[in-house]
C-alpha cells in the first residue's frame, strides 16, 4: 500500500483532500515531520492560500530543504494550486518572497476576465504521462505559472489567455486546479496518480 503523506504547513485545503483519498481507500498521514516526508512513497502539497503565507509557513516549519530533498530522492510529489506556484522562483502575488525555486519561472496575475477564476474549466492535455484527461476540473485562482522550460507543461487551460494549468517533470507533478474538488475527473486523476 502506498505510504501517502500530506504536508502539513498550517494552510491548504485539507478536508476535501482527505475525503477524496479516503473515498479511494487511502489513509493518508498529515505531517510536518521530516522523517515522515522523506519516507513517503507519495507526497501531496495541498493547495489554497497566499504565496507568501505558504512560504512563510514552510520556513517556520523548517520544511523547505525537506521538500527539496524528498523531490531529489524521487518521491512522487503532487502540488495542488499554491502547491504548484511555490515550486517556481517568484510570484507577482508576493514580489519580495522567493519560492522554492525547484523550477525556473514565475507566477503571474490574470489581467483580464473575472478574478479570481472560480469554477469548472477545460484542461487540454499536452503530455501523455500527465495522468489527466481532456476534461473539466475545478479552479479557484487569480494567478498562473509561467515555466521557463515549456517542455514541463503538461496541460493548458484558456481563461482569456492560454495558461499552464499543470506541469509534469519526472516524479514531480503539480496542478493549478483542485482535483480533490473535481468530481469524477478528479477521482480518475487520483486513481492514476496513486496507481490504484
Amino acid at each position: 500500500m502506498n505510504n501517502v503523506v500530506i504536508i502539513d504547513y498550517n494552510s491548504g485545503n485539507i478536508k476535501s483532500l482527505i475525503n477524496m483519498l479516503s473515498f479511494l481507500g487511502i489513509s493518508a498521514k498529515l505531517s510536518n515531520k521530516k522523517e515522515d516526508i522523506l519516507s513517503a512513497d507519495k507526497l501531496i502539497f495541498p493547495g489554497q492560500g497566499h504565496f507568501k503565507q505558504a512560504m512563510d509557513n514552510l520556513h517556520k516549519s523548517n520544511l523547505v530543504d525537506t521538500i527539496k530533498n524528498a523531490i531529489d530522492k524521487k518521491v512522487d510529489f503532487l502540488g495542488i494550486c499554491v502547491g504548484l506556484q511555490i515550486l517556481f522562483e517568484k510570484s507577482e502575488e508576493a514580489p519580495n518572497v522567493s519560492g522554492l525555486g525547484i523550477l525556473e519561472g514565475e507566477v503571474k496575475k490574470f489581467r483580464q476576465g473575472k478574478i479570481p477564476q472560480i469554477g469548472w474549466n477545460k484542461v487540454k492535455v499536452l503530455k501523455d504521462d500527465s495522468k489527466l484527461n481532456h476534461d473539466y476540473y475545478y479552479f479557484v485562482n487569480s494567478y498562473y505559472v509561467v515555466p521557463k522550460n515549456k517542455n514541463i507543461i503538461a496541460t493548458t487551460t484558456n481563461y482569456g489567455i492560454e495558461f499552464c494549468s499543470s506541469i509534469k517533470q519526472g516524479n514531480l507533478q503539480a496542478v493549478q486546479f483542485h482535483p480533490e474538488k473535481s468530481a469524477q475527473a478528479g477521482i480518475e486523476f487520483f486513481k492514476q496518480w496513486l496507481e490504484l
